[in-house]
């Protein structure tokens, strides 16, 4: 598949007709945006208005969500087409772009490494209720520090949707020590998210196995595409692993006041 159709089905699937259980998805001739319930964040998923009527959208969606007290995000990608138009009226609009943008990377199931299908040695289960979501709390808890209790209504609700999430723990001597989980939206791609791992087991090969284990779940269920959001630090990893550079999304976050 050519980086041009992939570019337009990652546009279609994971940013215009994507479903979260969470939030309302509200289409206009202008933008993509999701609403979620207090205190959650809403965002602008996807741009479809031209260049020149882009400070009047920004404005509408300003005064659309500004009363609302939440957190907002605009999402933009490098590759799309008024990227830097964009960028520009958002700024002006008093938004602030995160200084972490995510670099997408895509895997080709099929052209996927070998190893990556080879039978696991290491101990890694499946979490399938809120008893098992202890474990991955914990694990997060170590490693990035504070309390990541949302972990119990986020992705305890997502398990209850039949095949839509999948959590995995990796163990040493019966301790959870590296956590990742999968989300399974229609369309050709899996998005991989997590692989965190506490500190003193890493270099074990646990990041490996998690990502294998997921795999082999992505290829048994039909996905043509595994997919992350990758950061400076995580970004060589799972290139290692065969996965390539799609496109580069920003949130732009609204730091302003509600407009008139």
């Amino acid at each position: 598949m050519s980086n041009k159709t992939l570019l337009q089905l990652f546009d279609r699937q994971l940013r215009q007709e994507i479903e979260y259980p969470e939030a309302r998805r509200e289409t206009t001739k202008d933008v993509v945006r999701f609403v979620r319930e207090a205190p959650g964040m809403n965002f602008i998923s996807f741009t479809f208005a031209p260049e020149s009527e882009l400070d009047r959208v920004i404005t509408r969606e300003l005064e659309y969500f500004g009363p609302k007290q939440q957190p907002f995000t605009w999402k933009v990608c490098s590759h799309d087409p008024l990227q830097v138009p964009l960028a520009e009226h958002l700024e002006k609009h008093h938004f602030e772009a995160d200084d972490e943008p995510g670099d997408f990377m895509v895997l080709d199931i099929k052209n996927a490494p070998s190893y990556l299908f080879e039978p696991g040695r290491l101990d890694i289960r499946r979490i399938t209720d809120l008893a098992g979501l202890k474990d991955v709390i914990q694990v997060l808890d170590k490693v990035y520090g504070g309390s990541n209790n949302w972990v119990n209504g986020r992705l305890g609700g997502h398990l209850q949707i039949p095949g839509y999430l999948s959590v995995y723990t990796a163990y040493v001597d019966n301790q959870p020590v590296s956590i990742a989980w999968t989300y399974f939206q229609k369309g050709v791609f899996a998005s991989l998210f997590a692989g965190s791992t506490l500190p003193e087991f890493r270099n074990r090969g646990l990041y490996t196995a998690l990502l294998s284990t997921r795999l082999q779940e992505i290829r048994k269920r039909g996905y043509r595409y595994a997919s992350v959001e990758a950061g400076p630090m995580s970004r060589p990893i799972v290139e290692k692993h065969g996965f390539q550079y799609l496109t580069t999304q920003t949130d732009y976050i609204w730091r302003g006041q509600a407009e008139s």
